[in-house]
């Protein structure tokens, strides 16, 4: 009885039922050897993996959160089709946790002397970059008994940038900007501010903005109102020293920071200020200097997308002194750090006074919100200690604040959905108040 298929692989391995196949030693020796000339003959006949060529195109950044396409393209030189199962491999952190696998996984055929092209899709779970490893290819004959596999490495990287999930609340600060810088003038000159234009005196008109002269030409009370300056300049400082590393949520502080200083950025910039940013912990990790309007966040993202935090303690001095170096004449300085108690009393204040003597400070911090929900916990004892010692720390907190703004320093301490539009509020409130 002469056998094929998965009869002849079963009859070889000595598992066919009795009664279908009797079993002789001539029999096994011939069913044998028509396996082994079988998988000789489909591995002879499956396409040569080493020979074959791959190049790679697609994305090569993508916001955080967001999915990025990378096209591999394999040309099959050889006389022989392929058919085979590839594997394209990159970092764990490309998927979200259990979608690699049927993501990264491809079948394709490949006629002689063309080419496929397969896309991987990558949706990255963590900033930076993202490089490609390698491209594992199992090339199968054409019974599928025998294959060839080989590995090639297809350099390819894509950057995942910072999401900017806070660009959302853009438009409102744009229109209160546009509020402030020429519809509602302000009456109040301060250093920031320069001449708007003359208009009538109204019943509530600080006196002290009246226009003698222009009143002395003309029959009724003229007063003088006063706009924002523009060409401002602001320094961003991002603190990227272990304080930055504790998480609020399912991300670091660090990322919170970024995306309020990607809001003020792109909120001054639409003001025409001048924004440079500056990252530091022991060493300047990432500085952005001297950008125009259209290309100042597209350098901010690229800049952040590779920073994290770094577990050291913030030379508090060596970031003071590059930022003075950094901003040279009088600026808005903002401070993304922390507002814990012992790293600002024992680092920042003993160099604060150098900073405001030449710049306006505005120190922003990220705050916990669930510290806040622990403090209203009153369930058990458990709860009831734990909110003690968070009324403790939140104390400690509002204290080092007062000690900051005893320095002249404006202080913003936001959960990290708040902390973007609570710290463009800020500035806004300080241009309007000519502190610019």
């Amino acid at each position: 009885m002469a056998l094929t298929g998965r009869a002849a692989l079963l009859a070889a391995l000595g598992t066919l039922p009795v009664g279908i196949w009797e079993p002789s030693w001539t029999g096994i020796l011939a069913v044998n050897g028509s396996l082994a000339l079988a998988c000789a003959c489909d591995f002879a006949l499956a396409a040569p993996v080493r020979r074959l060529g791959l190049s790679r195109s697609g994305d090569t950044s993508v916001r955080l959160g967001e999915a990025a396409d990378v096209t591999l393209t394999v040309t099959n030189p050889s006389g022989r089709p392929l058919r085979a199962r590839l594997r394209d491999a990159w970092p764990p952190s490309s998927w979200q946790p259990g979608t690699e696998t049927p993501a990264s996984r491809h079948h394709l055929t490949v006629p002689p002397g063309e080419r496929r092209r397969v896309t991987t899709r990558l949706r990255p779970t963590r900033r930076g970059d993202r490089h490609a490893d390698r491209v594992t290819i199992r090339s199968y004959g054409p019974l599928g008994l025998f294959s060839r596999q080989g590995a090639h490495t297809v350099p390819w990287t894509v950057r995942v940038l910072p999401p900017f999930a806070s660009r959302k609340h853009l438009p409102s600060k744009l229109a209160r900007l546009r509020e402030l810088d020429g519809r509602a003038s302000v009456l109040i000159r301060g250093e920031g501010t320069e001449f708007d234009s003359l208009r009538e005196y109204v019943p509530g008109d600080d006196t002290r903005s009246i226009d003698w002269r222009a009143t002395a030409r003309q029959s009724t009370v003229a007063v003088r109102t006063w706009r924002p300056e523009r060409d401002r300049h602001i320094l961003l400082v991002l603190d990227t020293g272990r304080t930055s590393a504790g998480r609020v949520g399912d991300a670091p502080r660090l990322d919170a920071c970024m995306d309020a200083a990607l809001l003020l950025a792109a909120l001054a910039s639409r003001a025409g200020d001048r924004v440079d940013m500056l990252a530091y912990d022991r060493r300047v990790r990432a500085l952005v200097q001297g950008r125009a309007a259209r290309d100042l966040l597209p350098s901010l993202v690229d800049a952040m997308a590779t920073l994290e935090p770094e577990l050291v303690e913030t030379d508090s001095r060596g970031l003071a002194a590059t930022a003075l170096r950094t901003a040279p004449r009088r600026s808005l300085l903002v401070l993304l750090t922390s507002l814990d108690a012992a790293p600002v009393e024992e680092g920042l204040l003993p160099v604060l006074s150098r900073l405001t003597q030449r710049h306006t400070v505005l120190l922003a911090s990220v705050a916990d919100p669930h510290v806040a929900a622990m403090a209203t916990a009153r369930g058990n004892a458990d709860a009831v200690y734990e909110a003690a010692a968070v009324a403790q720390a939140q104390a400690e907190r509002t204290r080092t604040a007062e000690q900051l703004r005893r320095h002249g320093v404006t202080v913003v301490d936001a959960t990290p959905e708040d902390l973007a539009p609570a710290l463009a509020d800020a500035y806004l409130a300080l241009k309007a108040a000519g502190r610019l």
